[in-house]
């Protein structure tokens, strides 16, 4: 009887180890996601200092100052980049990606 309830507690708590570890599979992928924007920007060509000559983020600018006759449109998409590019994510914006991708992996877990 002894033996059977410690196996039982046993499986019982690897089987939450293994909720947990899917959990963090699921979850681990979007926190690197979300600290990973500012990195991804600048690479596009979207910088503290400026869109980067002959960058995408140059090529995008162009793309909308062609199609809206000469400007980039105040919240437009690359109006948007640029200033995510230029200061970052907020720590407002990080908690509510961060928080909204933690429940999204949550729900996703519980089906696992």
């Amino acid at each position: 009887m002894v033996a059977s309830a410690f196996t039982s507690s046993a499986v019982t708590g690897v089987a939450k180890v293994a909720r947990v570890a899917s959990g963090c599979a699921v979850v681990l992928p979007l926190v690197v996601a979300v600290e990973a924007v500012p990195m991804v920007l600048g690479v596009m060509g979207f910088t503290a200092t400026g869109i980067t000559s002959s960058s995408i983020a140059a090529k995008m600018m162009s793309a909308a100052a062609i199609a809206n006759g000469g400007g980039v449109a105040p919240g437009s998409l690359v109006a948007t980049l640029q200033s995510l590019g230029a200061t970052g994510l907020s720590g407002l914006t990080r908690f509510i990606l961060g928080s909204t991708g933690s429940a999204i992996a949550a729900g996703i877990a519980r089906f696992y």
